[in-house]
């Protein structure tokens, strides 16, 4: 069984580390069952195991949290939905690109709930979105902005960390990082494209698309 976790108002990230790592040791050891926790942050940036320093443009803007997750810098904070991920791979299949690809493919049929066509794209984890209202990309291609980031850790094959879904979040806070360490492209909300969806719309979207992805464990 996976439990499912709302959390109302803003959880302080070094509470979300410390309940993460106690439930990814539990089901490590059998006494608990996977869980999909869903929550938002106060404004914080955070920095992954490939994080460049140069790529923290702000530093004293908000807190900087060392996540030990994949990826580069993120920031989290309100109108962002946080999905963090404790799922054990054990019985899903250890196969961690699969994962990612799983978690990706996740966003993506929620976006599509919403009339939201989103991509992945090749070196570029996480979902994309086109913006043909934005001028072309100097190579002609259509430009892009980022609506969801992914970023897991493993422990004994039990995952932690997660997604990040744009609902309604201050798009011009990312601008004290280069988010993901992506320069060329933008990144883009719910609201910003057009679409009055609420926290509470995307949950439901959440749940209903989760097994569509993720099936029962072995």
């Amino acid at each position: 069984m996976v439990e499912w976790k709302i959390s109302s108002g803003f959880t302080p990230y070094p509470d979300a580390l410390e309940l993460m790592e106690a439930r990814v040791n539990a089901i490590v050891a059998g006494q608990a069952d996977e869980l999909i926790w869903l929550l938002e942050h106060p404004p914080l940036y955070t920095a992954g195991t490939s994080a460049k320093a140069h790529d923290l443009i702000d530093p004293d803007r908000f807190p900087v949290y060392e996540a030990k997750r994949g990826g580069q810098y993120t920031y989290h904070g309100p109108g962002q939905r946080v999905v963090y991920v404790m799922l054990d791979l054990n019985k899903r299949g250890r196969d961690l690109r699969q994962f990612v690809q799983h978690l990706e493919a996740w966003v993506i049929q929620t976006l599509a709930s919403f009339n939201i066509t989103g991509h992945v794209r090749a070196g570029r984890v996480g979902v994309w979105v086109e913006r043909p209202d934005k001028p072309r990309m100097a190579n002609g291609d259509l430009a892009e902005d980022k609506i969801a980031a992914v970023g897991i850790r493993l422990r004994k094959w039990v995952s932690f960390h997660g997604i990040s879904i744009n609902v309604d979040p201050e798009l011009a806070h990312f601008s004290g990082i280069v988010p993901c360490g992506i320069a060329e492209h933008g990144v883009t909300s719910l609201i910003d494209l057009g679409l009055p969806v609420t926290m509470d719309d995307l949950d439901v979207a959440l749940r209903a698309t989760f097994n569509t992805v993720f099936k029962e464990p072995d």
